[in-house]
């Protein structure tokens, strides 16, 4: 692969909802396109399409018209077992709400993507690493009820980069912290954006998560504010 191949890109990307005869547009010829390493902040209120878009680059939803390409690839038609080992290889996922199974130990969630296809090195030692880098080996057989906001968004992103891909994509992931605790879950992607130099996308509404990034794309609307961002 060439260094110069994006981590990301968008191509006049547009996705509507059909709700009998009208057509509900919720994006609109968005193009935009992210460099392996960069921290790009996608800012937009409530209702601009940024968890769409967030969708749609993450292979978890299909866009009516445009391409996405990862690392080069294109998963715009993939079939879902095709998008479900890209996920797993190429992409990592962190959510406002955590998304962690209660279930299971701190150290068990991290393991869960690596349970699945094929990865180097032993599942455990892997997650165990990572809940160090995170700053969380002491809380490692603890279940996510057990743990604070912070604690578990932490869990979260060390599951993220548990497959070591080649983007981490959050969506509004300090939503649910209070103020300081967001800071240090920032300041924490950045240390392991320095360290393994892993793109991240991150939506917000906050201004304050967004001025931490490296760029920042703007939807309104549906649309990107300024047009295309290539």
């Amino acid at each position: 692969m060439e260094a110069s191949t994006p981590a990301l890109e968008a191509r006049n990307v547009w996705r509507w909802l059909q709700l009998g005869r009208q057509q509900v547009e919720i994006l609109r010829s968005v193009s935009f396109s992210i460099r392996r390493g960069e921290f790009v902040a996608l800012l937009g209120p409530s209702g601009s399409g940024k968890s769409t878009l967030l969708g749609i680059v993450a292979g978890l939803d299909q866009p009516n018209r445009g391409a996405v390409r990862v690392e080069g690839l294109d998963i715009t038609n993939m079939s879902e077992g095709e998008l479900a080992q890209v996920r797993n290889r190429k992409i990592g996922m962190v959510f406002q709400a955590f998304n962690l199974i209660p279930t299971l130990t701190a150290q068990e969630n991290v393991e869960l993507p690596l349970s699945v296809g094929s990865h180097r090195g032993a599942t455990s030692s892997r997650a165990r690493a990572l809940l160090d880098v995170v700053g969380l080996s002491h809380r490692r057989n603890h279940r996510p009820p057990q743990l604070s906001g912070g604690e578990q968004q932490r869990v979260a992103i060390a599951r993220a980069m548990a497959t070591d891909p080649a983007i981490v994509i959050a969506d509004e992931p300090t939503g649910n912290l209070d103020g300081a605790t967001g800071q240090e879950v920032l300041d924490l992607m950045e240390v392991l954006r320095e360290v393994s130099g892993t793109t991240f996308l991150v939506a917000t509404h906050d201004l304050g998560v967004a001025s931490r990034a490296d760029r920042q794309l703007r939807l309104v609307d549906g649309t990107l504010a300024g047009g295309s961002r290539i």
